[in-house]
């Protein structure tokens, strides 16, 4: 990546608690990339073919699923955001977050790692159903993205702030030099972003290269003080939905990338480099091999679904239209279902959601979580295995 490193002095700073040899004034060399409206990408043939088949299997993710599998897309859109959390090192189960998911809608209590990776998932959601969709990209739409990330954290007071100060990546927490990274000055992050966000209403590139292009030019930005990681990780949605690859379902691209952070920073580092196009290769490896992932993950969730159905249809079945099948088209986004959530995904009286879980609860399709009358909740069968085969790699 071209671009011009900016020497700097880290003044004396007394006041500090830290080690002496912190507090001193040293020297830095802060990165200003060359701006995406000005690089020049040429690929060679070998890599241009890798791209093709990368944009190739997203858009047979999105043929191959059709129009007709909404939840099954919302739970692709889940596993993405559950992925890019775990980049950062949030770790959670799958059957844990899922609880922790009915309880905050619930309005109960959950922990603090529990509401950060829920809150990625609703920023996924803005970034794809809302961000993506307008007709010009903004940096307030950066903005909105990384409200909604943080907002519920311990780190709500900056979100949706840009840094006002030097952030770097790597060595000590008390000065950045001698740190593997250091981003931007803060006085060069509105034009740099304004650049991004430029390159994201662009066209002029094949989109899985303007993707990956984004993607690590925000993270060479590194905009915000907390979460421009699974900011930047949301703008490879935006990008994928804007130009029409990917309409329906995200490739998981955060799961290849968790599986092998350490090469991921290393095509990060890369593109700051001299090789863009190594990047791009990488990326659109990732890119591939999640796309290849989630078609599996779709086809053994539409066979899961037909289990259910068959189990509802084997004993006093409900007659067509009930609720209990319309729940059962619904119930894949959501691996514990409260009857809240089920009234507001079927649109169908909470009577009637009722009646339709003790028809599935009896077909083995939902199993209650307690029989405390009090927040309810109900695991569909199979659906966090499912889940959890998915993260770990183990899906066949």
């Amino acid at each position: 990546m071209p671009g011009r490193y900016l020497d700097r002095t880290w003044t004396y700073k007394p006041e500090i608690y830290a080690p002496t040899k912190y507090k001193r004034a040293c020297k830095y060399r802060a990165f200003i990339p060359t701006s995406l409206a000005a690089l020049d990408v040429r690929l060679d043939l070998s890599i241009s073919g890798v791209v093709s088949e990368a944009e190739n299997a997203i858009r047979k993710l999105n043929d191959v699923g059709g129009p007709n599998l909404g939840p099954l897309a919302r739970l692709l859109l889940r596993t993405e955001s559950i992925a890019s959390s775990k980049v950062e090192g949030m770790q959670l189960g799958v059957r844990e977050l899922a609880r922790a998911e009915a309880k905050v809608e619930s309005g109960e209590k959950t922990s603090q790692t529990a509401r950060e990776v829920l809150a990625n998932i609703d920023a996924m959601v803005l970034a794809v159903e809302e961000a993506a969709t307008r007709p010009t990209f903004e940096i307030s739409d950066i903005i909105a993205i990384h409200q909604r990330l943080l907002e519920r954290s311990e780190y709500r007071r900056i979100a949706g702030v840009l840094r006002t100060g030097q952030n770097w990546i790597g060595g000590n927490d008390h000065n950045p030099c001698g740190a593997d990274f250091v981003p931007p000055p803060p006085e060069m992050v509105p034009p740099l972003l304004a650049d991004v966000s430029a390159a994201i209403n662009d066209d002029q590139l094949s989109p899985l290269v303007q993707a990956a292009l984004v993607h690590a030019q925000f993270e060479t930005i590194h905009p915000f003080d907390d979460g421009s990681g699974r900011t930047g990780r949301a703008l490879i949605h935006v990008v994928l939905r804007r130009r029409g690859l990917a309409p329906r379902y995200v490739p998981p691209v955060s799961l290849a990338l968790a599986a092998s952070k350490d090469r991921y920073v290393a095509g990060l580092t890369d593109f700051r480099g001299d090789d863009v196009a190594r990047w791009i290769e990488y990326f659109a490896t990732a890119s591939t091999a999640a796309s290849h992932q989630a078609l599996e993950y779709l086809t053994a969730a539409a066979r899961l679904c037909e289990e259910w159905r068959a189990r509802l249809q084997q004993n006093d079945p409900p007659r067509q239209g009930a609720a209990a099948w319309a729940l059962i088209d619904v119930i894949p986004a959501h691996p514990i279902l409260t009857a809240t959530m089920a009234t507001a995904a079927t649109g169908r009286a909470k009577a009637a959601i009722y009646d339709a879980i003790g028809q599935l609860e009896k077909a083995d399709v939902l199993k209650p979580l307690s029989r405390s009358q009090r927040n309810q909740s109900w695991e569909p069968a199979g659906l966090l295995d499912l889940i959890a085969a998915m993260e770990a790699g183990r899906l066949q």
